[in-house]
């Protein structure tokens, strides 16, 4: 059975990738993910606030003690090497070792809303050996006089500096929040992007009534959170360049196969691994090549967008017919009901 398939200019063995978690913090579960499967690695992300944090910590001890005597423009004090350590140079160390503990390509990710300090440490993570960027734009405008062009352009300026910086390929990690999201996807593609992994997830804060706090929760995705991105890669498919990762609700056999059928290039497992342990890759594999047998399929590419929305001759109208039958469809079998 073939189950390789491409991402970023990458051949890989099969779809399956890690997608940035806390697994990815320790080189153990790195060789555990290529074990069991994993055809490439996205690490964990490096946050803009970190890169800020060591910006302006590096000024601090710069400009310590500059106005007590003449002789301090040569005075740095002692560092604790520990604690500066832990941020930016880390994730860039960690790069290094991780290369030279794994066979497959190793992705690495940046989380943050501006190009700023971005660029530097892109270099830094290209030069440490990552074999591509993972740009995750996690932004939520709420300045109501903010226009949703403001916002395209934030995600296209900082994909536009990074691709400029570096020689390897870059990925962007996007939300499905925008009026049209199909228009935003061209306009990433054109402007250089190597990846569209659909989609970034925005967690959605809680509200503690005994503390009366608002509280940040991590809810780890399930099969249904698939149907998003299945929609958009469905419709994505054959109109732009870019490979398309799908990132949402992949957690097992089915759902790698239904975003194949679509047009993915690859799939990205993080809630599944977190609930279910590394070894959950072998199983999910297994199944795979277990269901493409049983439908005679050969090989990924064989089964790759062959449920594509492009042979559709009004995609927009065939989202509404699906809209109003599901509905219709819910209201016979649940008895009756409206609204």
């Amino acid at each position: 059975m073939d189950l390789t398939t491409t991402y970023l200019g990458f051949d890989l063995k099969n779809p399956l990738v890690a997608a940035a978690s806390p697994l990815s913090m320790e080189g153990a579960n790195v060789r555990a993910l290529e074990d069991a499967g994993a055809s490439a690695i996205v690490m964990y992300s490096l946050f803009e606030e970190q890169i800020r944090h060591e910006i302006y910590e590096l000024d601090h001890y710069l400009s310590y003690g500059t106005d007590s005597f003449a002789e301090a423009a040569s005075f740095l004090p002692d560092l604790d090497v520990e604690a500066y350590h832990r941020g930016p140079f880390e994730y860039l160390d960690h790069i290094a070792r991780i290369k030279s503990a794994v066979d497959i390509p190793v992705i690495a990710s940046l989380n943050g809303t501006t190009p700023g300090g971005w660029i530097k440490y892109a270099r830094g993570m290209e030069a440490a050996g990552a074999d591509a960027i993972e740009l995750n734009v996690y932004y939520i405008a709420t300045d109501p006089l903010q226009p949703g062009s403001v916002v395209e352009h934030r995600y296209l300026d900082v994909l536009t500096e990074v691709k400029r910086s570096v020689k390897i390929p870059v990925a962007m990690k996007v939300s499905p929040y925008f009026s049209s999201f199909e228009h935003i996807a061209k306009r990433l593609d054109g402007a250089g992007a190597d990846g569209l992994v659909l989609f970034n997830r925005f967690n959605q804060p809680d509200i503690d009534l005994d503390l009366l706090e608002v509280t940040p929760k991590v809810r780890l995705t399930d099969s249904d959170d698939l149907r998003l991105p299945l929609r958009w890669i469905a419709i994505l498919y054959g109109q732009i360049q870019a490979d398309i990762a799908g990132a949402t609700g992949v957690h097992q056999a089915e759902d790698v196969i239904k975003m194949m059928m679509v047009g993915a290039n690859v799939v990205m497992m993080a809630s599944s691994l977190l609930k279910h342990g590394i070894g959950h890759l072998w199983h999910v594999l297994d199944e795979l090549e277990t269901w493409m047998e049983t439908h005679e399929y050969t090989s990924i590419k064989e089964m790759r967008g062959s449920m594509r929305q492009q042979a559709c001759p009004d995609p927009a109208a065939f989202e509404r017919s699906n809209y109003m039958q599901a509905l219709n469809t819910y209201a016979i079998e649940g008895g009756g009901g409206g609204g």
